[in-house]
């Protein structure tokens, strides 16, 4: 499995993985079922995907619809990981206002959303 492999255990077998393929365990099932479909388009690059968005094609497959949201959620991640917030963490759940961007239940977890610049430096 490598330094990033996976082992999902269910009621008719397991699979291992790296990321890049998989194999069925038993043996067996792996023949039976063969290779997985391909259920979603291959990119054809994600520079190439851009441009061709510019010029009014079908938007990327990391669009900013789904990828800000995303990318909000893991940033929040840092947040929760911060070493000052692990007591209050265990204790309770932070609740998210993803319109007004802040935690409606903490303001210790507010104050690590946005930095203060220096004067001269702004946003």
């Amino acid at each position: 499995m490598g330094t990033n492999g996976h082992l999902f255990i269910g009621d008719r077998g397991k699979i291992v993985s790296d990321r890049r393929s998989y194999v069925l365990i038993p043996e067996k099932r792996q023949k039976e079922y063969g290779d997985p479909p391909k259920k979603l388009p291959r990119s054809v690059g994600h520079d190439q995907e851009w441009i061709e968005a510019c010029k009014g094609g079908k938007p990327g497959g990391s669009n900013f619809d789904w990828a800000g949201p995303l990318t909000e959620v893991v940033l929040l991640g840092n947040v929760a990981l911060h070493l000052q917030m692990k007591e209050e963490l265990t204790r309770k759940k932070l609740l998210w206002d993803g319109p007004n961007l802040r935690f409606t239940n903490s303001d210790e977890a507010n104050k690590y959303l946005r930095s203060e610049y220096r004067q001269g430096w702004a946003l």
